[in-house]
């Protein structure tokens, strides 16, 4: 029997993050960019795509659709997606990825039709589908779900009006996926604003959509009969670049963090500020250092333009290495706070009630054999391997290599004394660890 190789990444913590860092594509834009392409009516080309599991489930999804996909260069992809003829997305690919469902929208535009399975991905409790449903029954389709299947269809796709019940970044993207190409207006209200939104509209435009307010909380759809091919630049990663902000902070370093919207990182710039951190900001960069002690501070996640619940695992880390009691207030995700518990096998003191935590700053963190159980939780494990003294292992790394681009070789470059290796049968240290808990 074969059995796949599992990995785990060992830090020796304690070094500096020195030099700098380029962000790579964002991940929360380029999985439904990559599904819009399915909406165009000529070739199209995608610069500047992140190396994540998530766009190699999405790539393999276009091309068992049905595309044709050419690797140009390590981040720039030719998708010829005229070809497709199926509406159906295999039930394997899309559990592997939530942002599968962007395919829902993509083909219900394009076919009048699509058949998707529920998503997948981290599992950060109860996250439904039925604003997006709700979408797409505004627009004239009938849903229904059939043995785990997401099954959708119309007679044709007419604008309506869509006001969401609340604020859902992926409900609105799948929205203007499906109504791109309807006939009439539709009007989307209390929209999410989020970057990667007005990215998806501003890449569906430069084929020649007709979408206005994207980034305000009212989006006006025109649909159009043909989208063009077009050459397409993803916006860098805000979390990405808010990540290595934050291992930059937690380790005393001084990173020069590229390639971002200084625009998009102001609330973390403003939160980090506020603990102590020194950021400068430039065209497209910003420069991180610590010239003095982390302290204390109280955070509630918002969507955007407040500071955004992706980020919140990384800042409870570093929170942890500040002076004084921090308080943290989840506002947007369910079940967020699934870390905190293996941030405690490294002596975080941090005490969860709901969607509350409290973080007693202990000034240090001890290394320890510990488990990502999602991607921006392994962020945050990532960050305190590196702060912590001693050595840190982390299993299902997998959780981390869905949205982080080839995080080991950029923290290595900086500095960072890491390694990627298989993880044994059983981790003895971890098993002795969890008896001891016991």
């Amino acid at each position: 029997m074969s059995t796949t190789t599992q990995y785990q990444f060992v830090i020796r913590g304690g070094r500096p993050l020195v030099g700098e860092v380029e962000i790579s594509g964002a991940k929360n834009a380029v999985v439904a960019i990559l599904p819009a392409v399915i909406l165009a009516d000529e070739p199209c080309i995608i610069e500047n795509v992140p190396n994540i599991s998530d766009v190699e489930i999405s790539l393999r999804i276009l091309t068992e659709l049905g595309a044709k996909v050419e690797r140009l260069a390590a981040d720039k992809y030719r998708i010829d997606a005229t070809g497709i003829r199926s509406a159906c997305v295999p039930y394997e690919s899309a559990r592997k990825m939530r942002a599968s469902y962007y395919f829902m929208g993509a083909l219900l535009g394009r076919f009048g039709h699509s058949r998707v399975s529920m998503p997948g991905g981290c599992p950060l409790g109860d996250r439904p589908i039925d604003q997006h449903i709700k979408a797409f029954r505004k627009l004239g389709a009938v849903c229904k779900v059939d043995r785990g299947m997401v099954d959708i269809t119309s007679d044709g796709l007419k604008g309506n009006q869509i006001f969401f019940d609340v604020v859902t970044v992926g409900a609105t993207m799948n929205a203007i996926l499906a109504a791109v190409k309807a006939e009439g207006l539709t009007v989307i209200e209390n929209a999410a604003k989020e970057p990667h939104i007005v990215d998806l509209a501003s890449f569906l435009n430069s084929m020649g959509a007709d979408i206005m307010g994207a980034g305000t909380d009212t989006i006006k759809i025109r649909g159009v009969k043909y989208l063009r091919g077009t050459s397409y630049a993803v916006i860098p990663d805000q979390i990405e670049a808010g990540t290595y902000m934050v291992a930059a902070a937690a380790t005393g370093g001084n990173v020069l963090v590229k390639n971002v919207i200084p625009k998009h990182l102001e609330s973390i710039i403003s939160v980090m500020e506020k603990i102590g951190v020194k950021i400068e900001q430039f065209d497209d960069s910003v420069r991180v250092s610590v010239d003095g002690p982390l302290v204390k501070t109280s955070i509630k996640t918002r969507p955007h333009p407040g500071f955004p619940t992706d980020m919140q695992p990384q800042v409870s880390t570093l929170l942890c290495l500040a002076d004084g009691t921090s308080m943290i207030k989840e506002g947007v995700s369910e079940q967020r706070f699934q870390y905190v518990e293996e941030l405690r096998r490294m002596g975080a003191d941090i005490q969860v009630d709901g969607k509350v935590a409290v973080i007693e700053g202990t000034g240090s963190l001890t290394g320890a054999p510990v488990k990502a159980c999602d991607l921006r939780a392994g962020a945050a494990l990532m960050i305190a391997g590196l702060a912590a003294s001693g050595v840190t292992t982390i299993e299902d790394i997998y959780h981390i290599e869905r949205g982080y681009s080839e995080m080991e070789q950029k923290l290595r470059a900086l500095g960072a004394e890491i390694t990627k290796e298989p993880v044994a049968a059983v981790n003895p240290v971890r098993r002795q660890t969890e008896q001891d808990a016991v």
